[in-house]
């Protein structure tokens, strides 16, 4: 079996030679060396990272000592190896797609730079995951944020605010990536290292401002890449206006990686002894999962909608850290292994299922013209197959069983009921509004994807008759259809999954989440035999043995044993409801078809469309009449601003037309952002006034100085 170090500098060494290649290949086959070699890279980039979670195989490996810098090292430990195999999963459908893309427009110029510089992009997150120092985590970092900025910008149209957007993503990446690299200098200089290792031993002695300092200048640093409030504005912008065929990466790899900055540096490198820096985490991603739900419900751009729920999960997936930095710092290290699992968890679901998303939208966007949902409707009968995928994506998403959404997110919840295990009543009540926080996000999700795929692919057609619609190619449904069953297994097979995630997460919380939340009730793994007997029988008797002839494992059902007054504190099993679900269907179905209505004649008759005699589009259910009771119950919140429009004619006594328009602005930009604004121009102004003013005005000034320093020098 090749090793994990081999297999990471074998993926490096694919990136490189597919940039090179990419100079020198033709213009029109620029999409099929993407395709190969980014799936050649995804595939040897899980292979390394489940060598390490399941063989451990982890490495560190020293590169090149730097003066007065230290040594480069490249470090692929447990943590890093999760995060390897999620960005493999999502790297190798997303190859196939924006190659697809790219050889749908070979005409296009871009081919190359683009091919060129998202293999570039992809070395720069797996070395981002295998630094095992401050500097080349830093260097692979900035790569990454330009040539990210790059790609958004590569393309030549670039209308609609598209160098705007840009620049937004390319300031905000860098401010986050100065307050991080200040978060690390600090605990660098505890440690008189750059190396991960020195910084991880140096850093139980810091002290509690100290520790402040560097959790919320990484927390809030990389929580810019991870689109966290208050730092996510740019977010929206840059991926509504992002190549379809880089979008996906954007959102199920790069998204990540300030999940993983927050991660590595708060619960690894400085391991929580202070409860506040997780209760901020656990408040700012309630906030974040909370603000982006209510703004994706209401927003009708395909990749708008689907970028605020970018945020939103994020917000799942940090709170779900910052409960487990609280237990951490409380001492209960088994409920924090299972909130860092839960998160883990999510963000492996959010890569899967977002980046299907995006590639519905992406083929949606190409097949129609448009990814206005007020303008769609009826596509499934064009587009079938892209149909279904993209419906696999929103019952993922939306936290539906079987699948995968509703595994994490169950998690999730369930950890906020561990809180009752803490002794402060604060912490307590934290978690508790926290937790209502995240089921009303969970509740808007269902809201807001129901209305993305009825107003998209349900109903009347709403697009102009005479426009042609057809089903997207194998370039696209082939990602989507990979994807689609990543979803579907992650949702049905947990109990396979948590023991993968437990070996990083136990690292973080020093217990095990598997041995919480697996028990061994197929008799023939060896744990079996630590169940207490009566306990073992009581669930055989209800089917939890069920399959342990042929699959090995643990078992098939998710449960956290409690004391003996309350045996099972939570429990359920995606793997058994599946197989209810399809038993369920089939005898439906043979109740229905073969017995009930067996001996009836099928008869088709016009439907009937509430006394209309003719039904027409612009009739129907749009997105934004589904959205609007989202509106009105939220106005509070999304407070828009009434905009007048007054056209008059004879000296302003007669008005030809009045017009008033709701003109929304996002609720961070206002609370935040737009009085930071007025404040920076209010004094902009002031020293504009000050260069342009008269003779004696300057004359008053150094006389007001002068008075200035005799008054501070007599003090």
């Amino acid at each position: 079996m090749m090793e994990s170090q081999t297999l990471i500098l074998v993926f490096l060494a694919l990136c490189g030679t597919g940039v090179l290649l990419s100079l020198v290949w033709p213009e029109s086959r620029q999409g099929a060396l993407l395709a190969w070699v980014g799936c050649l890279g995804a595939i040897t980039l899980v292979w390394a990272g489940t060598n390490a979670l399941l063989a451990d195989q982890t490495f560190n490996q020293l590169l090149w000592p730097l003066p007065e810098l230290g040594t480069l090292t490249l470090k692929l430990d447990r943590l890093s190896a999760v995060f390897a195999v999620i960005t493999g999963l999502v790297l190798f459908p997303a190859s196939i797609f924006a190659g697809g893309e790219l050889r749908v427009t070979p005409e296009r110029r871009e081919g190359r730079a683009f091919t060129a510089m998202l293999l570039g992009l992809y070395a720069s997150i797996g070395l981002i995951f295998v630094a095992g120092d401050v500097l080349l985590f830093l260097l692979a970092w900035e790569v990454m944020s330009v040539l990210s900025y790059l790609l958004v910008l590569c393309d030549r149209n670039r209308e609609n605010g598209r160098a705007g957007a840009g620049y937004l993503l390319l300031a905000m990446g860098e401010a986050g990536t100065l307050a991080a690299a200040l978060g690390f200098i600090l605990l660098a200089v505890g440690a008189g290292s750059l190396d991960f290792g020195v910084i991880r031993s140096a850093a139980s002695p810091l002290g509690p401002s100290a520790r402040w300092a560097v959790f919320l200048l990484s927390f809030f640093g990389f929580g810019v890449k991870a689109g966290l409030v208050p730092v996510n504005f740019w977010l929206p912008r840059a991926y509504a206006v992002a190549p379809r065929a880089f979008v996906p990466v954007l959102a199920g790899a790069t998204l990540n990686l300030g999940l993983y900055g927050i991660l590595r540096v708060n619960a690894d490198l400085m391991s929580s002894t202070q409860v506040g820096p997780g209760l901020v985490a656990l408040i700012v991603g309630t906030l974040s999962a909370l603000v982006g739900i209510l703004y994706a419900t209401t927003a009708n751009d395909l990749k708008t909608m689907l970028a605020h729920s970018s945020i939103e999960n994020a917000g799942i997936v940090v709170a779900g850290f910052g409960a487990g930095m609280v237990f951490v710092a409380t001492a209960h290290p088994v409920p924090a292994a299972i909130a860092f699992v839960a998160g883990l968890y999510h963000l492996i679901n959010h890569s899967l299922y977002k980046t299907l998303l995006f590639f519905g939208a992406g083929v949606v966007e190409g097949q129609t013209g448009t990814r206005d949902m007020d303008r769609l409707g009826g596509l499934i009968k064009w587009m079938p197959w892209t149909a279904l995928g993209f419906l696999a994506g929103t019952l993922s998403i939306a936290a539906l069983p079987p699948f995968n959404g509703f595994v994490s997110e169950w998690l999730t919840l369930q950890t906020m009921l561990r809180s009752a295990e803490l002794a402060s009543t604060p912490a307590k009540m934290v978690f508790a509004l926290c937790g209502a926080g995240l089921a009303l996000t969970a509740a808007l999700a269902v809201t807001c994807f129901v209305k993305v795929f009825a107003m998209s692919f349900l109903g009347m057609r709403r697009l102009d008759g005479n426009q042609r619609v057809t089903e997207a190619g194998s370039g696209a449904l082939i990602p989507m259809a990979i994807l689609a069953v990543l979803c579907l297994a992650f949702g049905v097979l947990p109990t396979y999954v948590i023991p993968a995630l437990d070996s990083a997460a136990g690292s973080l919380a020093g217990a095990s989440a598997a041995d919480a939340l697996v028990p061994p009730f197929f008799a023939p793994n060896p744990a079996h035999d630590t169940l207490p007997p009566a306990f073992v029988g009581e669930f055989h008797d209800l089917g939890a043995q069920v399959g342990q002839s042929v699959l090995p494992g643990r078992g098939l059902v998710v449960l956290h044993r409690g004391g003996p007054e309350n045996p099972v504190v939570f429990a359920m099993s995606t793997s058994y409801m599946l197989v209810a679900l399809i038993s369920l269907l089939i005898v439906t179905y043979v109740v229905i078809r073969l017995w009930l209505t067996r001996s009836r004649r099928l008869a088709r008759r016009e439907r009937w469309d509430g006394g209309v005699r003719r039904l027409l589009p612009e009739m129907t259910y749009t997105a934004t009449g589904f959205s609007n009771p989202v509106r009105v119950i939220f106005d509070a919140v999304f407070r828009p601003t009434t905009v007048e429009d007054t056209r008059e004619t004879v000296a302003e006594h007669f008005r030809t037309a009045i017009r008033r328009e709701k003109e929304r602005v996002h609720l961070v930009d206002k609370l935040v952002f737009l009085p930071v604004r007025t404040a920076a121009f209010w004094f902009a102004g002031g020293l504009a006034a000050m260069h342009h003013g008269r003779i004696n005005v300057y004359a008053a000034y150094v006389l007001l100085a002068l008075l200035a320093a005799l008054v501070i020098a007599l003090l």
